[in-house]
C-alpha cells in the first residue's frame, strides 16, 4: 500500500487514470476489430476463432505493455507488471480489453466469414 510519501514524491492524477484507461479501451476495441476481419477471412468457426481472438488480445495487450508502460513502471523496488500506477486496476489492464471487444469481433468476425465464405 503506497504511503502519503509516495503519493508526494510520484502523485496518480486522476485525469491522467482516466486518459490511460481510454486510450486502452480505443486501441482494444480497433484491434477486435481488426481480429475479426482476421478470423473471418481466415476461415475461422466455432472454438478455433475465440481462441484466435483471446490470443491475439493477449498479444496486444503484452505489446502495448511492453511499449507504453515497462519503460517507466520499473523503478527500484517494483515488480514487474505493476499496473496500479497508470490504471485503476491490474484486472482492468490485462483481461479488461477480452470483454470490451468482443461484440466488435464476433460482428466483424460473422461478416468478413460471410463475405469470404459466399
Amino acid at each position: 500500500m503506497p504511503t502519503e510519501r509516495d503519493f508526494q514524491i510520484s502523485p496518480v492524477v486522476q485525469d491522467s487514470v482516466v486518459h490511460n484507461s481510454r486510450t486502452l479501451i480505443n486501441l482494444q476495441s480497433l484491434t477486435a476489430s481488426l481480429f475479426g476481419v482476421g478470423a473471418g477471412i481466415l476461415g475461422l468457426e466455432s472454438y478455433y476463432g475465440f481462441l484466435f481472438y483471446i490470443i491475439c488480445s493477449v498479444l496486444t495487450t503484452l505489446l502495448f505493455y511492453v511499449v507504453r508502460v515497462a519503460p517507466t513502471s520499473i523503478p527500484s523496488g517494483k515488480a514487474a507488471f505493476d499496473t496500479s500506477r497508470y490504471y485503476r486496476s491490474p484486472y482492468e489492464f490485462w483481461t479488461g480489453g477480452l470483454l470490451n471487444g468482443l461484440a466488435g469481433f464476433i460482428l466483424t468476425w460473422t461478416l468478413f466469414y460471410g463475405l469470404v465464405r459466399a
